[in-house]
């Protein structure tokens, strides 16, 4: 879908992740019970193909991560299924938490001091916050999750209006991760208050404010459930697509 858009991108396959990097977030016997089949996955199976998912999954994160702080601008994972795996647990599509596990590994070789979560995804961050809490992360990985505080379509104004002050909170840091979902959408069967354009202001909003920081960021896609009249998922990928040309605009400029 992005490549038909007639932007430029630079597409590189990512590095899988190891079981131990897993381990930098996750109870070590959930690791070993989840890939092993003991453990059903975040999806509710034990079917290998999703167990072998995971390790792209995670590793386009990192990647994105990386690749964001190299460049000193932006970068993206084009994946999802992330903040509701907590320390010893998945569901809800996520088995494990990526965005934490990019974190502790960028961390633990020296490329970050802090990283700062923003998850806009309708969806509370549970899992994110379950990790952080359990392995005293609070100086070091700073997280706001949207779905904890805003649902209503009244409030999307305040929401957009907020948006400056949330990083301004969030800034003190070397990375921000940043989940922009397709779930915040008006028209989403799982939540949603904001339209279309107003999804673009939000993302519009959060590229701009981490440029004029020179703070770099990488995003993945979250949530995001519509579907058209065929059963397909265009309106979702249609979402991601004016992420995609919000981003470009606003660093190609």
């Amino acid at each position: 879908s992005w490549q038909s858009l007639g932007i430029p991108l630079h597409i590189e396959p990512p590095t899988p992740v190891l079981p131990d990097d897993y381990c930098l977030a996750h109870d070590p016997d959930y690791v070993e019970g989840v890939l092993s089949g003991r453990i059903v996955n975040g999806f509710g199976n034990r079917k290998p193909e999703v167990t072998a998912s995971l390790a792209h999954t995670n590793g386009a994160m990192l990647a994105a991560a990386r690749e964001a702080i190299r460049n000193g601008k932006v970068a993206v994972a084009p994946c999802s299924g992330f903040h509701h795996a907590g320390y010893a647990y998945g569901g809800d599509y996520c088995t494990f938490n990526g965005l934490m596990i990019a974190a502790l590994r960028l961390r633990a070789e020296g490329l970050v001091r802090r990283v700062s979560i923003l998850d806009f995804d309708m969806h509370y961050g549970d899992g994110t916050d379950d990790i952080i809490n359990r392995l005293a992360l609070n100086d070091v990985v700073f997280h706001y999750s949207a779905g904890a505080h805003w649902t209503e379509p009244a409030k999307a104004g305040d929401f957009l209006g907020s948006i400056e002050m949330i990083i301004t909170a969030l800034a003190d840091c070397d990375l921000l991760l940043y989940q922009p979902s397709g779930d915040q959408h008006i028209n989403d069967p799982l939540g949603g208050f904001l339209t279309t354009e107003q999804l673009m202001d939000r993302d519009r909003r959060v590229f701009m404010a981490a440029k004029s920081r020179g703070l770099p960021i990488a995003w993945n896609l979250a949530g995001g459930y519509q579907r058209d009249a065929d059963g397909g998922i265009r309106p979702v990928l249609e979402i991601h697509d004016n992420t995609m040309k919000v981003c470009c605009e606003v660093f190609a400029s």
